[in-house]
């Protein structure tokens, strides 16, 4: 069976929820007083690209140590392919972790830093230069394994830890904020690399972040962490699109939160339609009219600040399709009618913790 056979199998059996790479079942971390990981219950799917995406001190990364074996949890139980790890060591899982800061062997060349987890395994010569110079070609590195890792780039540099990683052939890689060093165009350039990786290998990925973009880009599915627990737990769009709370409505992108007959709602900024004041207002559309007070043109898009006639202030983004930026700055104080559809007007629990409210 080919690569592409297994690799199709796997994701049409992650699909199915068949097999489960990653579980937590009860999960507690505590320092002292402070419960970093607060009963927290996850399975992750065989061949999913999952991520764990909170602000920092959210649990998001405890959570990856204690299934990477850095930390021993204080209760709760940890499976990987159905196995209690819970107890045991990292070097006896079945998983490899890519950190951020690379933590690459600087005295040594790219293929001995590469070839370092098999050499310990004890892997003879011959099959660790094959399989080196196999997941160097993979990581798009050929003919780089003679050089130090000053010698590379920054992006280059991150593939040589991932080549690291994955010339173990583990059931599970960990990525721990493995692009924060990264300039936002390499970054960009490496989601899209990881994603296609992921997609390629079929092996499982579970992805550390703080950063929104990068969690909706590359995530089959997202858990969103605040204060050591799972807030919601689903595909990017679902979490984007339906937040079951203020603080990932904030979190998750931007949203306004609107309070209407004693009910809380959340409201995207590109959901919302800007139009002249005095305009008439769609057939069941929600409206309100209001007055520019920010502009800040950002290229592909205007971010508007309007405070509204009756009180507070809504955030609306558009789109530049045929806006030049003298033309979007020159909307300031302008009068305004805003108006959205009442599907996109969400009812959230936990009021007060998003952005734009009013």
């Amino acid at each position: 069976m080919s690569l592409q056979e297994r690799t199709e199998l796997r994701s049409d059996d992650a699909r199915k929820g068949v097999g489960a790479a990653v579980r937590l079942e009860g999960v507690r971390k505590s320092y002292g007083d402070v419960a970093a990981v607060d009963g927290v219950d996850l399975e992750i799917r065989e061949g999913e690209f999952f991520t764990l995406l909170g602000p920092s001190g959210s649990g998001k990364t405890t959570t990856l140590r204690l299934i990477a074996g850095f930390e021993r949890p204080d209760a709760g139980l940890i499976e990987l392919g159905g196995r209690d790890v819970s107890s045991l060591p990292p070097y006896a899982r079945d998983v490899n972790t890519v950190f951020q800061d690379y933590a690459l062997f600087p005295h040594m060349t790219v293929a001995q830093n590469v070839a370092y987890g098999l050499r310990v395994k004890g892997v003879g010569r011959r099959e660790r230069d094959t399989r080196v110079e196999e997941v160097l070609r993979r990581m798009r590195l050929p003919g780089l394994g003679k050089r130090k890792p000053v010698q590379l780039s920054g992006g280059q540099r991150q593939r040589v830890a991932l080549a690291r990683a994955l010339v173990n052939r583990p059931e599970v890689l960990l990525l721990d904020e493995p692009l924060g060093a990264l300039d936002l165009k390499l970054r960009q350039e490496m989601q899209l690399f990881l994603k296609s990786l992921q997609q390629d290998l079929g092996i499982t990925f579970v992805y550390v972040t703080h950063d929104q973009d990068e969690a909706l880009t590359m995530s089959d599915r997202l858990a969103v962490f605040n204060h050591g627990r799972i807030e919601q737990l689903g595909a990017p769009a679902e979490v984007y699109e339906r937040p079951q709370s203020a603080f990932v409505a904030g979190f998750v992108g931007t949203s306004n939160e609107i309070e209407r007959d004693g009910k809380h709602y959340a409201v995207r900024p590109e959901k919302i339609h800007l139009k002249d004041a005095g305009s008439t207002p769609g057939t069941g559309m929600h409206s309100e009219p209001g007055r520019i007070r920010d502009v800040v043109y950002a290229g592909m898009v205007t971010r508007f600040v309007v405070e509204l006639d009756r009180g507070g202030e809504l955030q609306v983004v558009q789109q530049n399709l045929e806006t030049s930026s003298a033309e979007a700055l020159d909307t300031g104080g302008r009068a305004v009618l805003l108006e959205w559809r009442p599907e996109h007007q969400l009812e959230i629990d936990n009021p007060g913790d998003t952005e734009g409210e009013i």
